[in-house]
């Protein structure tokens, strides 16, 4: 028996005439009497079916079957303008049920009421909705877009295990207790760190892997426990030779997925540049309202507010000052105490002379100084923070930047910017122990002239670590790697890490160190991630086929889920109360 002989969503005038079999799910049913029209969708899209039943014998059909369909093509008299087969139809001689189904707990079309609990139990139906599966069909074509690209240009595709060992640091590990060697864990792998890096040791020079990876740590929207990166290393190449390649891969990837022309080559920008302007080490530059240090115009006040904190910054929100109401300026203090800055200031600049919160703080210099450092034009707001930390100052702002953003619709639809973010920082300190961590990890190399200063101040020291940034989302990250034995022994050493420590979770990798390491970098990009954002949703389960909610439970199978006591005492391991 032949199913079908044409896809549903194909049908065009160039098809009138033609007798047909079509299958797929109905999508919606009218029955007007002797008339009944059925949207019939398959993968591809939808098309009309007249069936009338004073002529063919129309059986019972409710929305959600799976039916077959033969029929000949023939032309609208009216056309619908909302399908791509919307001035054709199939006039049905025959009709067979295949498959009858339950009234769906969901919508399924483009959009849905569905709650998003209910769209995850019920995955396989949400699934069948069409911009779900463009979904899935992006994702699939940013994978084969890599493997041509990469192909090309001698990359080998080879896997790493998926059983791996634990090490400290970074997010936790999910554990995978072994029944053969009682009280031992694998580890599922955060990443192919350090299997890429053997490889580059081994020879290859060139490596990639569409690899999964697993980090147990809280979830938020565009977050999952397990997740996919397109994971690269490579050999023999400088930092602005392996950025090259990659730059070209994302052009790749967008002009064959979404048909978009990246022009090349990307700005980059500097971590300390990405922080004091955007206030993110992500920052999304298709719109301004870039933050400015306005401490210089205030360092002599004798304002109390001015004089207690050594940073003071602020953005200018342009041609809003007397549209924005108090209640809306409340509201941004609930975004900056995210950010520890308690509450923000806010001045408004109109017939010359300011008002607001701060306005009676400044003396007619300070306020003559601001105009013209800010060259604030009329009807200016600005939004302006304190603190003696840098940080928490900056990245406040930059989160009432993107609220701004958001609310002023000051960024085009459909549009991407792409950035590099480097020259990170090497290290930063835990704020509970006062060590230094890896900002990036251990392997990473630093700058070549700062390499002096690793004995001396460490905290000066960056790196040749760099991120992709795509509309403000990190979309992949990387670095060179550190190739000399002696360099690794000595960042080990400024971490805290002790021989003991080293040698449980490095050993094995120490000691290939030892055999002839080349020079070599590489970089994970997010696969989901990179799929959300070609894709135009915000969330990250929209593009992955079978996701975790917040809480890390798939509602559709119930995992995690308990064990048998059988299977818990053959891996000799005993639930704690």
């Amino acid at each position: 028996m032949e199913y079908r002989s044409i896809y549903n969503g194909t049908l065009r005038v160039k098809d009138v005439g033609k007798h047909v079999k079509v299958v797929g799910w109905v999508s919606k049913k009218r029955n007007l009497g002797s008339l009944v029209f059925i949207d019939l969708r398959d993968k591809t899209g939808i098309i009309q079916v007249i069936l009338a039943s004073e002529e063919i014998e129309v059986p019972d059909i409710r929305n959600e079957y799976v039916i077959q369909v033969e029929g000949v093509v023939s032309k609208k008299d009216v056309a619908n303008p909302l399908l791509a087969t919307g001035e054709v139809e199939i006039k049905g001689e025959k009709v067979v049920v295949l498959s009858r189904a339950k009234t769906p707990p969901l919508i399924i079309a483009e959009t849905t009421d569905a709650l998003e609990e209910v769209r995850l139990k019920y995955r396989y139906l949400d699934l069948r909705r069409p911009n779900m599966q463009k979904h899935m069909r992006t994702r699939a074509a940013i994978t084969k877009a890599t493997r041509e690209y990469l192909d090309n240009l001698d990359f080998l595709e080879i896997e790493t295990p998926i059983l791996t060992k634990s090490t400290p640091g970074g997010a936790r590990d999910f554990l995978v207790p072994s029944r053969l060697h009682k009280g031992s864990f694998y580890a599922l792998p955060q990443s192919p760190q350090t299997y890429k890096q053997l490889l580059m040791i081994a020879g290859f020079e060139r490596y990639y892997q569409i690899a999964r990876c697993f980090r147990d740590e809280d979830l938020r929207a565009d977050r999952q426990p397990d997740f996919t990166q397109i994971d690269i290393e490579a050999s023999f190449l400088t930092m602005d030779e392996f950025l090259d390649i990659m730059e070209g891969l994302l052009h790749h990837i967008f002009k064959k997925v979404a048909s978009y022309e990246v022009k090349l080559p990307l700005r980059r920008l500097s971590y300390k540049d990405a922080m004091e302007n955007y206030g993110s080490d992500k920052p999304d530059t298709r719109f301004e309202l870039k933050i400015r240090d306005i401490k210089s115009v205030l360092a002599s006040s004798s304002a109390n507010l001015f004089k207690d904190h050594a940073f003071i910054n602020t953005i200018v929100v342009p041609g809003v000052a007397k549209a924005t109401s108090r209640k809306a300026l409340d509201e941004l203090n609930l975004i900056s105490q995210k950010y520890n800055i308690r509450s923000v200031g806010n001045l408004k600049f109109n017939d010359g002379d300011f008002s607001g919160s701060l306005a009676k703080l400044l003396t007619d210099k300070e306020k003559s100084d601001l105009v013209k450092l800010l060259n604030l034009k009329e009807d200016d707001l600005l939004i302006v923070a304190f603190s003696n930390v840098k940080r928490d100052v900056l990245t406040a702002l930059g989160a009432i930047r993107l609220h701004f953003a958001k609310q002023l619709n000051l960024i085009e639809p459909g549009t991407f910017d792409l950035l590099w973010v480097y020259r990170f920082p090497l290290f930063s300190k835990d704020s509970e122990t006062g060590k230094f961590v890896s900002e990036h990890h251990q392997f990473t190399m630093p700058l070549d002239e700062h390499l002096h200063l690793l004995d001396t101040e460490p905290e000066k020291v960056l790196s040749q670590a760099y991120d992709i940034v795509i509309n403000g989302n990190e979309a992949g990250g990387g670095s060179m790697r550190i190739y000399d034995q002696d360099l690794q022994a000595k960042i080990f050493n400024i971490l805290g890490m002790s021989e003991e420590e080293i040698a449980n979770t490095f050993g094995y990798f120490i000691e290939a160190l030892k055999y002839g390491t080349p020079p070599h970098g590489g970089i994970a990009f997010g696969l989901d991630r990179l799929t959300m954002i070609i894709s135009g949703t915000d969330n990250i389960r929209d593009v992955i086929a079978f996701p975790k909610n917040v809480a890390a439970v798939c509602p559709m199978s119930e995992e995690p889920g308990p064990v048998t006591k059988e299977q818990l005492d053959e891996l000799h391991i005993k639930i704690k109360e």
